[in-house]
Order: structure tokens, then C-alpha cells, then sequence
């Protein structure tokens, strides 16, 4: 089992720039595939990004492709969602999970494989 927390949303303008950071403790964090998820209100929640255990392979939503960068460095446990050029409809709360996968370099795009979900960090964009 894995504990998830998030850290890093706020509020910030059209343009700017977060970086969300997921720290994880129990089992080992690089047996598990981590990815990116957000829910704005009245939405459901939403792929945003994933990466493969080892960080190798990574998937992004279409809305994101070229704004966003999902990493993760094994050794401080910790995964992250680089986010720049942000616009109002980035806004939502994102929440990391992760899926344990035997594969080093699967990514998993399906929230349907994630067995363990943070609290969430809300993220909201003005215009």
C-alpha cells in the first residue's frame, strides 16, 4: 500500500507557471506507475498525464500536450506535473494515484487501474 499527498496548487493568472509535487510513503514507490488526474466542478475527473515506473515512458491528455510535464524521481519518492502556460480551463483540483504494474516502462492511462488516489490540490486560473 502506498499513501499519496499532493502539494503545490494556488492561485495564479493566465500564463503563469506550477508545479504540483506528489510525495508517497508506504511500499515502494517505483513499483508503482503514477499519473495525473483533475476534476473541475460539474465535470468528471480527467486524464491529464501518466509515467511508467521508471519515468522512461510518459502519456499525455491532448488539452495538456506541449504545457505540461509529468516526472518523477524514485529516490525522494516523490512524482511531479510541471505546468506552464496554464489557462482558466486548467482549473480543477488534480490528483496524483498510482497503479502498481509490473511493467518498468507501462504507463497507465486508465483511472480504472489506480489503486491508490491523494486528497487532491485544487489549481485555479484566472483569466
Amino acid at each position: 500500500q502506498v499513501q499519496l499527498v499532493e502539494s503545490g496548487g494556488g492561485l495564479v493568472q493566465a500564463g503563469d507557471s506550477l508545479r504540483l509535487s506528489c510525495a508517497a510513503s508506504g511500499r515502494t514507490f517505483s513499483t508503482y506507475a503514477m499519473g495525473w488526474f483533475r476534476q473541475a466542478p460539474g465535470k468528471e475527473r480527467e486524464f491529464v498525464a501518466a509515467t511508467s515506473r521508471n519515468g522512461g515512458s510518459t502519456s499525455y491528455a491532448d488539452s495538456v500536450k506541449g504545457r505540461f510535464t509529468i516526472s518523477r524521481d524514485n529516490a525522494k519518492n516523490t512524482g511531479y506535473l510541471q505546468m506552464n502556460s496554464l489557462k482558466p480551463e486548467d482549473t480543477a483540483v488534480y490528483y496524483c494515484a498510482a497503479a502498481p504494474t509490473l511493467g518498468v516502462f507501462r504507463v497507465v492511462a486508465s483511472s480504472h487501474e489506480y489503486e491508490y488516489w491523494g486528497q487532491g490540490t485544487q489549481v485555479t486560473v484566472s483569466s
